[in-house]
């Protein structure tokens, strides 16, 4: 990122920042680096949904979200971006909404769609960065791709019940998803999936971070490692992933 161009703080962002720039390490430049990013998500759930949010309060600059459909009553126990008086409502039409609440100057692209080989391309290049949320694995595989061909990072982000699983994917030099899952695992139920808001948030939370930390330089992520959590049983496991020399998408890169 060219810092030398990098959008300038105003008094109130200052302020609200304040916190965050305290961090060692972490000072305005980091924070101008933020308001600087476009960040794309597929779904924007209880998942998604809460990335958007923790990266709407860091500052973020952009976000291009995809997610079809309209509020229903069983999003309400995970959804933060959705409240009772939103059912029936397009969901991205309500998560914008919401998000220029959170942070009214948002550059924010929605639409009510979830991702398809029609607009994969129009939604991935509009972003910095691609956070995957997305419960189908059709979508993840099209992402992935995308990422990969246009050389950009891409959080893999993903939960059922209260297992969750993250990694930061570095096209040539980090696992894609392809090489982590050849073929969709058998085990995985997208359309009835349990959750918990609770997990559902501590994966969030962590792929906000990876997020940040990629945009900014500030700590260390998770490329080239899958962190895997139970929280039924507190269990977080951090393992070393390779790429497979045979992979269909990013072995020539």
């Amino acid at each position: 990122m060219d810092t030398e161009n990098l959008p300038e703080l105003t008094e109130f962002e200052r302020q609200m920042y304040a916190r965050q720039l305290q961090l060692p390490e972490f000072g305005m430049t980091e924070q101008r680096k933020l308001k600087a990013a476009t960040v794309m998500l597929s779904r924007v759930g209880g998942l998604g949904g809460t990335v958007a949010i923790l990266l709407a309060r860091a500052g973020i600059g952009g976000l291009v979200l995809a997610h079809g459909g309209v509020i229903e009553t069983e999003n309400l126990n995970r959804m933060f971006l959705a409240y009772r008086e939103h059912l029936g409502r397009p969901r991205s039409e309500v998560f914008r909404e919401t998000l220029l609440r959170i942070n009214p100057d948002l550059k924010i692209v929605a639409i009510n769609e979830n991702v398809t080989k029609q607009n994969v391309v129009s939604l991935t290049t509009q972003a910095d960065i691609i956070v995957d949320s997305a419960p189908e694995f059709d979508e993840r595989y099209l992402m992935n791709r995308e990422a990969v061909r246009q050389n950009k990072p891409l959080i893999m982000a993903a939960m059922s019940g209260l297992e969750g699983y993250v990694t930061t994917i570095l096209p040539g030099k980090t696992p894609c998803l392809s090489c982590l899952y050849p073929e969709p695992p058998e085990y995985w139920d997208v359309l009835g999936f349990p959750v918990f808001a609770a997990s559902a948030t501590l994966v969030a939370s962590v792929a906000a971070m990876e997020v940040i930390k990629l945009i900014t330089g500030h700590g260390e992520t998770l490329a080239g490692q899958l962190l895997y959590c139970d929280l039924s049983t507190n269990v977080f496991q951090r393992m070393q992933i390779e790429r497979r020399a045979d992979c269909a998408v990013c072995r020539e890169k």
